[in-house]
């Protein structure tokens, strides 16, 4: 792995707050001079396979060398392990709670690493400062950290399936994404959502202004819009909301 390549942060934390500023500190305290991106701190609480299926279609537009800090953790605190994931010249780290199971299986010749315990002081409540970043941190730096093996059992979510058709993420335009690649529908499937069927399009302006579609968006993956309005808000979505695929419009 290089230790050249910039520290990317992927969280629930939300940017009101301190909590985003703590991480960033973390880091610096042990690496002064890193680069800290921040790639997404909206996903939606306590949700990490949505946000898995997120950070997978994510990782082709990161840097070679980054390394991933993720961090949306409802089991902070508990015995549940740490983890890291090696594979395609990045290092992703976060908790095993399934959060970077999808990456693994977009990764080439992944490579699954237990964290060992932090050596100084710990907050049972936020181990995203205390942990996870300061692990980061040394291993993007080239410091010695006694990585251990997982032993028996695999990282959660290792058995979740390559597409989920779900909706996981909703961005400040009422865009819903989905957990599916574009690359594996038809060209004329119609998506079932809430009651409604949506045919594709192109882009936005493929349909007239306030129609809802689906259409293969900026990182690869299925996402529903309606061209200048708000598709959460017209048909009632959220994280989590089930869609059907359809194999053509009839």
């Amino acid at each position: 792995m290089s230790s050249l390549g910039p520290l990317v942060l992927f969280t629930d934390f939300g940017l009101a707050g301190p909590y985003v500023g703590q991480v960033k500190a973390a880091i610096h305290r042990v690496a002064p001079h890193a680069v800290v991106l921040d790639l997404c701190h909206d996903l939606a609480p306590f949700a990490p396979r949505p946000a898995a299926y997120l950070l997978a279609a994510l990782l082709p537009y990161l840097p070679v060398g980054a390394c991933v800090v993720a961090v949306v953790d409802p089991g902070v605190g508990t015995a549940r392990r740490g983890l890291v994931l090696e594979g395609s010249g990045m290092r992703l780290i976060g908790p095993d709670n399934g959060l970077l199971a999808v990456a693994a299986q977009r990764l080439d010749q992944p490579c699954w690493h237990a964290l060992p315990p932090p050596q100084e002081a710990l907050s049972l409540s936020f181990q995203g400062r205390d942990w996870f970043a300061p692990a980061a941190a040394r291993l993007q730096t080239g410091r010695e950290l006694a990585l251990q093996a997982l032993g028996a059992h695999p990282p959660e979510g290792s058995d979740w399936p390559p597409d989920w058709a779900c909706v996981i993420y909703i961005d400040r335009y009422g865009n819903a994404m989905t957990g599916l690649r574009a690359d594996t529908l038809p060209v004329n499937s119609v998506l079932e959502v809430a009651g409604r069927r949506l045919v594709g399009g192109r882009t936005f302006a493929d349909v007239p202004v306030g129609e809802a579609f689906w259409y293969a968006n900026s990182c690869g993956l299925v996402e529903i819009a309606v061209n200048q309005g708000q598709a959460a808000r017209m048909l009632d979505l959220e994280v989590g909301t089930p869609i059907t695929v359809r194999s053509s419009r009839r």
